[in-house]
């Protein structure tokens, strides 16, 4: 197996965990340079207004397994696409909110947790000793928002943005996407 974004499987592992080495930055993205150069041969997203035209943004996982646009029936441009470690809200999602609803044509907010999502299921300290066994610095310092009952912090994470002061004439909602079937279900 080749090493994916600097780090080294070992040659035999049923479950390995990375282990980090150098990476030079000159090369470390070639591939997706390359595969650039694809993109803009076949280019035609040109002129696309910045407002989100179904006038709606989207907070959800940065987790791989979930495609925002395809499982929301959306194309390039519908919506505002935020994402982070667990969907939370953070004051960096409610800043750019803001931004988005005021400047960018955003008329209502979806918060979109998942189901497996590795920030939901465990706490902190687990969080922090899981970095540190794949070989990364002391975290403690940081709080990462991991959450011990999901549907329970969804709830949360919405009612604080409807109770945003500059976002409170915004239609907003939560829902759980389930990883297996992609079935989105309503949950606030």
């Amino acid at each position: 197996m080749a090493p994916v974004c600097g780090v080294e499987p070992p040659a035999t592992a049923t479950k390995w965990r990375p282990k980090l080495r150098r990476v030079s930055h000159d090369d470390a993205f070639d591939d997706v340079l390359a595969a650039n150069a694809d993109y803009v041969s076949g280019f035609s997203l040109a002129g696309l207004e910045p407002n989100a035209a179904r006038g709606l943004a989207v907070l959800t996982c940065m987790d791989s397994r979930i495609e925002p646009l395809t499982m929301l029936g959306l194309a390039p441009g519908d919506a505002k696409i935020l994402r982070n470690a667990g969907a939370r809200v953070t004051e960096d999602v409610l800043r750019t909110l803001v931004l988005a609803r005021y400047l960018l044509g955003v008329t209502r907010i979806l918060v979109v947790a998942h189901t497996q999502c590795r920030m939901a299921g465990g706490n902190e300290d687990d969080v922090h000793a899981a970095v540190r066994t794949a070989g990364g610095p002391d975290t403690r310092s940081i709080s990462f928002l991991v959450a011990t009952n999901q549907v329970e912090s969804l709830r949360t994470d919405v009612q604080r943005v409807r109770s945003w002061p500059y976002l409170r004439d915004t239609a907003i909602g939560g829902c759980l996407y389930d990883v297996d079937t992609g079935r989105i279900s309503r949950v606030c």
